[in-house]
C-alpha cells in the first residue's frame, strides 16, 4: 500500500521575526491543511527550508508536526543529505519522532555514481523500518538517477517504495514505470505535471501549490482517481498561471510571499534566500487574484 495517494503538501516552515521556528504558526497551518483536504504532510523538505535548519531544529519540527497531526494523515519527513551518515541519523530520528515515511533527496554536490546512489539509499533504508521515497530533482542536485537505478532500488530494498519525480523527463518516467512491475509508487514533484504523471500510473503529487490551494490540488488528483479526467485536466490547466508565478523565483521564495499575501504570516526566509522582488510579487498577486485565492 502506498504511503499516501493524492496531494501531499511540501509544507513551508514558518519563522518568527527573530528567525526562529514559529511553532504556534506551524500548528495553525497544519490544521488548515488537514481541514483543506490535504492527503499528506511533507515536513522539512526543500520548501520547508531544511537546508538552513540545524539538526536539532529539523528533528524538532518533524516531531512537532507528528504531534499535531496525530495520525490523521501521513507525515513524511525529508531526511536526505549528501552525507550518508547524516541521512541515516536524521532518518532514524524521524522514525522515533513518529514519521510515517521518509523523503530522501539524491546526494547533491559530491555527485555519486549510480553504484554510489544504490549504496547510499540502501544504507539509509536498512537503518529504519518505515517506508522511504527517493527524491529525484537533478535541477537542484546536479545528479541524475537512471530509471534502472530507481527501479532496482524499489524492487530490491523492501522499504524503498517509490519516487518523487521532479526531473520533468517523461520519457525517463515512462521507462521507470515500464521497468517497475508495479513496485514503484510515483509522485509528481512538479505542480504543472500532475495529470500527465497520474496518467502513467502515478499516485499523486508532493506539492508546493497545496500550501496556498490545498483543496484544489487535492481535487486535481481525486477527480482523476474518480474517473473524471476532463475535470482533473481543467483544474490542472486553471492552476498553471499561478504555478508559474510560484516558481518564478527559487522555491520557497514565492510560496512564502503568497502565504503572507493571504495573511497567513509565515514569516521570512533564512539566508541565503531573500525576499521576493516587488515586480515579481505584483505578478504573483495578480495570478492569485485570477485564481480566486486573494
Amino acid at each position: 500500500m502506498a504511503i499516501f495517494e493524492g496531494a501531499g503538501v511540501a509544507l513551508v516552515t514558518p519563522f518568527s521575526e527573530n528567525g526562529e521556528v514559529n511553532y504556534s504558526k506551524l500548528e495553525e497551518i497544519l490544521e488548515e491543511q488537514i481541514a483543506g483536504g490535504t492527503d499528506a504532510i511533507i515536513s522539512c523538505g526543500t520548501t520547508g527550508e531544511s537546508s538552513t535548519m540545524t539538526h536539532e531544529e529539523h528533528i524538532q519540527v518533524v516531531r512537532y508536526t507528528c504531534q499535531v497531526v496525530k495520525g490523521r494523515i501521513p507525515v513524511i519527513a525529508g531526511t536526505g543529505s549528501n552525507c550518508t551518515t547524516e541521512a541515516v541519523h536524521l532518518s532514524q530520528e524521524a522514525q522515533k519522532a513518529g514519521a510515517d515515511g521518509l523523503l530522501l533527496v539524491t546526494p547533491y554536490y559530491n555527485k555519486a555514481t549510480q553504484k554510489g546512489l544504490t549504496a547510499h539509499y540502501t544504507a539509509i533504508a536498512e537503518s529504519v523500518k518505515i517506508p522511504a521515497l527517493l527524491y529525484h530533482i537533478p535541477g537542484r542536485t546536479g545528479v541524475t538517477m537512471t530509471p534502472e537505478t530507481m527501479a532496482s532500488l524499489c524492487k530490491n530494498v523492501p522499504n524503498i517504495v517509490g519516487v518523487k519525480e521532479a526531473s520533468g523527463n517523461f520519457s525517463a518516467m515512462a521507462s521507470l514505470m515500464h521497468m517497475a512491475d508495479g513496485c514503484v509508487d510515483l509522485y509528481s514533484g512538479n505542480d504543472d505535471q500532475i495529470v500527465p504523471l497520474l496518467a502513467m500510473g502515478g499516485k499523486g503529487v508532493i506539492s508546493v501549490l497545496s500550501n496556498v490551494a490545498p483543496r484544489q490540488t487535492h481535487d486535481i488528483c481525486q477527480s482523476f482517481f474518480d474517473g473524471d479526467v476532463k475535470k482533473s485536466l481543467k483544474l490542472q490547466l486553471d492552476a498553471v498561471p499561478l504555478i508559474e508565478q510560484l516558481f518564478c523565483q527559487v522555491n520557497p521564495i514565492p510560496v512564502k510571499a503568497a502565504m503572507n499575501l493571504m495573511g497567513k504570516a509565515v514569516g521570512g526566509l533564512r539566508m541565503p534566500l531573500t525576499e521576493m522582488e516587488p515586480e515579481h510579487q505584483k505578478n504573483l498577486a495578480a495570478a492569485m487574484r485570477e485564481y480566486g485565492i486573494l
